[in-house]
């Protein structure tokens, strides 16, 4: 019976691994560096209406963690920003709202 139990801890603690690529960012602090460098205005430029289409269009740029890291990376140069390790973690991890990755 430990055995099992053991394994099922070990199997939810592989998931949630896996289910986080973010673990080590705080997306409420992404969302107010999100905010604060007004991001979302150069998605509205490109998308209209709240600009969040961005995230979810259908020829979107990112499909895993690495590459929304990598957008991201690219996106500081739009608002003049190189942006830590841990500030692109805390974005990746509000945006990971809409991408969803694992």
């Amino acid at each position: 019976m430990n055995k099992i139990i053991t394994v099922l801890l070990l199997l939810g603690c592989a998931h949630f691994a896996v289910a986080s690529p973010f673990a080590t960012g705080d997306a409420v602090a992404g969302e107010q560096l999100f905010k604060q460098l007004k991001c979302n205005s150069c998605h509205i430029n490109m998308m209209g209406g709240d600009g969040s289409a961005i995230f979810t269009r259908p020829n979107s740029r990112v499909h895993n963690a690495a590459q929304l890291s990598a957008q991201i990376t690219r996106c500081g140069g739009n608002v003049e920003r190189e942006f830590s390790a841990q500030e692109t973690q805390n974005i990746a991890a509000y945006l990971n709202r809409y991408y969803q990755l694992k």
